[in-house]
């Protein structure tokens, strides 16, 4: 099995792959909305001899391929879902839903994980194992992995593995981290209320959005003077919501945001200190505070003993690669909690190309990548399954 060529097997089907991603660009679906997506997916992996299960976590699609003997399983996932984003790369495979975009490179992962089913597929009866490839709906804050989790599809699963192309970095570019890759991901909504009045008469009304204006600046003292200096960790304040008329002083003002962290104690600190912030500014200043502080995922923590096989894999496919083992972003996936219990590795594939304009970034209309990283990653993840099977990492 070491023999086989996996990246000159996957430069091989660049065409099919790209016709594959161009295909999914044009008809982006939101979460739980990917029934044309699931439907491709489903018909291929059915294509390819696998068993198919759909509507796993409502819209998501599990495709087990069965080696020639017994070993373990390797969960391969990809997400599946699109951005509520009206696109503006103007590439002539552009979105062709209004309003709808792929603009993370999920149409890419698709792309890459059935072409790593179809040359696992065509290598079968060298598999030591199986090879459970899971198609996830709603990634994007959603909760798609956790519907997919409640069904089962973790059950037997020895391994677990998931790709993300980065435009962050150009390709040629590998990110294969030992520990946190990805932040544990918070939601926030505050809820200032205090006494509404006329503008021209503040002295007799309690400012709720001057109050919320403190907050928002005050929340930040919250990083840059509780946590330590050698962790990590993000308070943004993204919305703003107050107000009906120039001259009137509202009743109340509502912000909302995210909190990002890799350390649980970290956590538990910006949490705790969260409140009091809150509470404790919009009292200090006339108001009440509603506080809602919700948990959408916990940090992706690669272990390391799987993330060195990936890289040993990546060594052998792909020896023209830059690989950063301390790769890390305060970005968030709901892919912790499949790898919450199951030894796993996230990994990044460099896919940006400055010189061709590809280089936005994640989450913005004009989101595009180089697409000759889609076969570096079908060989990367198709060479680091393989390996799994037959090395068994403790």
């Amino acid at each position: 099995m070491a023999a086989i060529d996996f990246r000159a097997e996957a430069e091989a089907l660049s065409e099919d792959l790209r016709r594959l991603r161009r295909d999914f660009h044009r008809h982006p679906e939101l979460g739980f909305q990917e029934h044309r997506s699931a439907g491709i997916v489903a018909r291929q992996l059915r294509a390819l001899g696998l068993e198919v299960t759909e509507g796993v976590g409502k819209t998501g699609v599990v495709g087990v391929l069965r080696g020639a003997s017994e070993g373990p399983t390797v969960l391969v996932r990809a997400d599946m879902d699109a951005l509520p984003i009206q696109e503006e790369t103007g590439a002539e495979y552009a979105s062709e839903n209004p309003g709808v975009m792929h603009a993370c490179g999920h149409d890419g992962h698709m792309a890459m994980a059935l072409t790593v089913a179809r040359l696992l597929a065509s290598h079968r009866e060298a598999l030591h194992g199986t090879v459970r490839f899971v198609f996830q709906p709603a990634e994007e804050g959603l909760g798609g992995a956790e519907g997919m989790v409640n069904d089962g599809v973790l059950e037997g699963v020895d391994y677990a593995l998931a790709m993300h192309l980065w435009n962050e970095k150009p390709v040629g570019w590998l990110g294969i981290a030992d520990g946190p890759t990805m932040a544990a991901a918070d939601r926030f909504q505050v809820r200032i209320v205090g006494k509404g009045g006329h503008g021209a008469q503040p002295q007799v009304a309690e400012d709720p959005v001057l109050a919320a204006s403190q907050v928002v600046t005050a929340l930040q003292s919250i990083v840059s003077r509780h946590v330590d200096p050698l962790e990590a960790a993000v308070v943004s304040v993204t919305m703003f919501r107050a107000g009906t008329a120039f001259n009137i002083i509202p009743a109340e003002a509502r912000l909302e945001g995210t909190i990002r962290t890799f350390a649980p104690e970290v956590t538990r600190e910006v949490r705790k200190r969260f409140h009091q912030t809150v509470q404790g500014v919009a009292q200090g200043m006339g108001c009440r505070a509603e506080v809602a502080l919700d948990s959408l995922t916990p940090a992706v923590i690669n272990d390391p003993q799987v993330a060195a096989v990936v890289r040993a894999a990546a060594a052998e496919t792909l020896p023209d690669a830059t690989v950063d083992a301390r790769a890390r972003t305060m970005g968030s996936e709901d892919m912790a909690l499949m790898m919450d219990d199951v030894p796993g590795c996230y990994f990044f594939v460099g896919s940006n190309n400055p010189a061709r304009g590809l280089d936005a970034p994640h989450h913005h209309p004009r989101f595009d990548f180089d697409e000759s990283a889609l076969p570096r990653g079908v060989a990367l993840m198709s060479a680091a399954v393989v390996k799994m099977l037959e090395e068994r990492p403790a």
